[in-house]
């Protein structure tokens, strides 16, 4: 492989030579028509050279050095059975920018394991700093709030994580609710029974189940009560314990319905509230968030932790974070 150089930034410039021992990934590393090395000379603007299981850098010695690190940290990846495409190469980028972190690539170095959640179907890392927080929180805190824009992991990773915890039995029941908010369709007037009226607004919960566990361990385990997924008022009168809860879409709640949802907690239990308090969709003149309320109340009570996320953390497409950026600070 050999293009044409990527101009580096002004600086004294660096030439290293990275060294793969199991050549058999590299493929995969560079990505189709070397799609990944080429978003990585174009994030870092480096200059990049393959030539069998030796890669070589070229451009200023801070940007080789992460580039060098990132290579690293995508190799180790794809030995864990990731998938690499250019969004967790944008993704190591942001991690290896991230003097707080242990290290993207903590275990050539000697340092702490990797962070990661093992589900049936996966295994999940964390692709920001902020996701890296909060799967820290996930299994040191018993009541985790996860606030921030669409896109940005919060559900997703808070039902990763409860997979992960009921296949090793540290709970015996998983429970996933969000309130049932209407978008100018009453649900009465949909067709169906309760279930069938009810589970479009849980579809989101149920595509997070299926991409960390087979379908036939999904249906068996919701047939025999292990999975519950349900609207918040089923909650109403519970006591969850020995559950990994999580609350999504938690903005569209009323400080009544929040108060009532956080005092179901039960022991051996977590709680995970997942939203975004910039996009509540509540009826009418409904102006109180539950989930505002709750954060004002709570926050820098012990055992309860504040996760935020912003715009940089959103790991879909990456329109997606730009999009969030420019709806950010406006009325719309």
């Amino acid at each position: 492989m050999s293009r044409k150089p990527v101009p580096a930034q002004a600086g004294e410039r660096s030439r290293v030579e990275v060294l793969f021992d199991k050549p058999q990934v590299l493929a995969q590393l560079f990505g189709q028509y070397d799609q990944n090395l080429v978003a990585l000379e174009n994030r870092l603007g480096v200059y990049i050279t393959a030539r069998g299981n030796r890669i070589g850098l070229e451009g200023t010695a801070e940007q080789v050095a992460i580039a060098r690190d990132v290579l690293h940290d995508l190799h180790n990846r794809i030995q864990r059975g990731e998938q690499i495409d250019t969004g967790l190469v944008d993704a190591s980028i942001a991690m290896a920018n991230e003097p707080t972190l242990d290290g993207i690539v903590s275990a050539e170095r000697g340092g702490t394991p990797p962070i990661m959640i093992r589900t049936r179907k996966k295994t999940i890392a964390p692709r920001t700093a902020a996701q890296a927080y909060y799967m820290r929180e996930l299994v040191t805190n018993d009541m985790i709030f996860a606030l921030g824009p669409a896109g940005t992991g919060k559900t997703y990773i808070a039902v990763a994580q409860a997979v992960a915890q009921l296949i090793t039995g540290s709970v015996q029941r998983l429970i996933l609710s969000r309130p049932a908010v209407e978008a100018g369709e009453k649900l009465g007037f949909l067709p169906g029974d309760m279930k069938e009226k009810v589970d479009p607004y849980l579809r989101p919960l149920y595509d997070a189940l299926y991409d960390c566990l087979p379908a036939e361990q999904v249906e068996r385990r919701i047939a025999s009560g292990e999975i519950e997924i349900a609207p918040i008022a089923f909650m109403r009168g519970r006591t969850l314990g020995d559950a990994f809860v999580i609350l999504d879409e938690a903005q569209n709640t009323t400080p009544a319905q929040m108060k009532m949802f956080l005092t179901r907690f039960g022991q051996n239990s977590r709680m995970v509230i997942c939203g975004d308090p910039n996009q509540v969709d509540l009826p009418g003149g409904v102006k109180a968030s539950g989930l505002a309320d709750a954060v004002v109340r709570l926050e820098g009570l012990e055992s309860i932790s504040m996760c935020r996320f912003t715009a940089a953390d959103v790991v879909r497409h990456p329109i997606v974070g730009r999009i969030v950026e420019a709806y950010e600070g406006t009325d719309g």
